[in-house]
C-alpha cells in the first residue's frame, strides 16, 4: 500500500469509526437489527469494508442505508463471521476424542441419563458438529453397550444453516480430517465431499441468537442440560456486556458434569469473566467454578 493508498484507509476508518453511533441508531430504528453489541473495532472494520466497496464515504453510505435494505442486509451478513473448519483446533479435539468424550460415555452408561447431549453454538456452515458427530459415532462403535447422543447446531445465519443441512464440501473445507473418517462418514461428488445421511441424522440444525435476552436457550433443545457446549472463535466479536448475556446463558444451559469450549483466543475472555475453570490447561476447555475437582 503506497503513502496515499495508506492515508486514505486511515482516513476512511476514522470517518467508519466516528460514524458507529449514527450506524446503530440508524439500523435499529429503520429496520429493527441491533448491533449496539457487536465489539467496536469489529464493528468499525466491517463499516470499512463496506465504505470501500461502495466507494462511498461515510455521510454518503449512512445516506444510502437509510433507503437500501439490500444494502442493510449485506452489511449485517458482513457481521456473521461463518468462518470454520472440521477438526479446527488439533489439540481440544484431541482431548476431547481421548478424554472428554469416553468420559461422557462412561458416565453415561453408569446412570438413567438417556443420551449424551451437545450444544455447537454458532456453528457456521455444520464444521463443528459434525466433527462431533464423528468422533461420537467411532465411540459408539468401539463400544458394546448402545451410545446414544444428540447433537444440537444453531447459528444467526440462516444461509450458513442451509449450507450445513446439505452437508456438501470442497477439497479445501476436509483438509483436517483423516483419511479413515474421510472414506466412512463422507461419499466424493467430483471435487466435493458430502456428508453421509446417517451421520447427518445425529445433527439437528436450527436458527438460534445467543443475544436474545428473551430465551434461556435454543428451543431445539428443549431445557438445555448439555453434557458439552462448544461455543468458539464467537465472543471475540462482541463488548463485554454481550459476552456476559451469552456466557450466562452458556453456563444455565450446562448440566452439573458439564464442559465448555472455546476458541483458543477466548482463553481470557472466560478467564475474566468468571463462572467457570479451566479443565486442562493447555486448551479451552471449562468446566463449572462451582463444581469441585
Amino acid at each position: 500500500m503506497n503513502g496515499n493508498s495508506a492515508a486514505a484507509h486511515q482516513n476512511r476508518q476514522l470517518r467508519g469509526e466516528a460514524s458507529l453511533p449514527q450506524l446503530v441508531s440508524l439500523m435499529q430504528r429503520a429496520y429493527d437489527r441491533d448491533l449496539a453489541g457487536y465489539e467496536e473495532t469489529f464493528l468499525a472494520r466491517s463499516l470499512e469494508r463496506r465504505l470501500a466497496a461502495t466507494s462511498l464515504d461515510a455521510a454518503a453510505y449512512l445516506a444510502r442505508l437509510e433507503q437500501d435494505g439490500v444494502e442493510a442486509e449485506t452489511l449485517v451478513r458482513s457481521l456473521n463471521v461463518g468462518y470454520s473448519e472440521f477438526f479446527r483446533n488439533p489439540l481440544t479435539f484431541a482431548l476431547l476424542e481421548q478424554v472428554v468424550l469416553p468420559g461422557f460415555a462412561d458416565q453415561q452408561a453408569a446412570s438413567v441419563r438417556a443420551a449424551i447431549r451437545v450444544w455447537s453454538a454458532g456453528c457456521a456452515a455444520g464444521q463443528e458438529p459434525y466433527s462431533i458427530a464423528i468422533l461420537l459415532a467411532d465411540l459408539a462403535a468401539s463400544r458394546v453397550e448402545p451410545l446414544p447422543f444428540r447433537i444440537i447446531a444453531t447459528d444467526v445465519c440462516e444461509a450458513e444453516l442451509a449450507s450445513a443441512r446439505r452437508g456438501m464440501y470442497n477439497q479445501r473445507s476436509v483438509q483436517n480430517v483423516r483419511l479413515r473418517h474421510l472414506n466412512e462418514y463422507f461419499s466424493r461428488h467430483g471435487e466435493h465431499y458430502a456428508i453421509v445421511p446417517r451421520l447427518r441424522e445425529w445433527v439437528d440444525f436450527s436458527i438460534y441468537d445467543l443475544r436474545d435476552e428473551r430465551s434461556n436457550g435454543p428451543p431445539t433443545g428443549i431445557y438445555g442440560d448439555f453434557d458439552l457446549v462448544i461455543c468458539c472463535n464467537l465472543l471475540l466479536y462482541y463488548r463485554p456486556q454481550t459476552r456476559r448475556i451469552i456466557l450466562s446463558k452458556l453456563r444455565r444451559c450446562l448440566s452439573p458434569r458439564g464442559l465448555l469450549v472455546t476458541g483458543e483466543s477466548e482463553r481470557a475472555i472466560i478467564e475474566n469473566e468468571g463462572g467457570f475453570r479451566a479443565l486442562f490447561s493447555p486448551a479451552a476447555i471449562f468446566r463449572l467454578a462451582s463444581r469441585g475437582r
